[in-house]
């Protein structure tokens, strides 16, 4: 099992997500933990380079969670919980 790590801005994220949600978003985190491949691969699209980075959805797709997986510390590192900016 991996251990997490939040960039210092996702829990400005959480807050604006409601209870409902946030629960929904920490059993997804959960989920990822044990089994990070199972994101889907970013690359670079609209101009952003996310390429080592990977996504899941939460709440049909009115969430996205993305993260990075660093295998050589077994952690995975959230970057940003929110609403998609644009679509992948």
């Amino acid at each position: 099992m991996y251990d997490i790590q939040y960039h210092p801005l996702v829990e400005d994220d959480l807050k604006k997500l409601n209870n409902s949600v946030r629960i929904e978003v920490f059993k997804k985190l959960k989920k990822i933990l044990t089994s990070p491949e199972l994101g889907e691969l970013l690359g670079n699209k609209n101009g952003m380079n996310l390429t080592g980075f990977r996504k899941m959805y939460v709440a049909k797709k009115q969430v996205r969670i993305v993260y990075q997986i660093i295998d050589s510390l077994v952690v995975v590192k959230v970057l940003v919980i929110g609403k998609p900016k644009f679509k992948s």
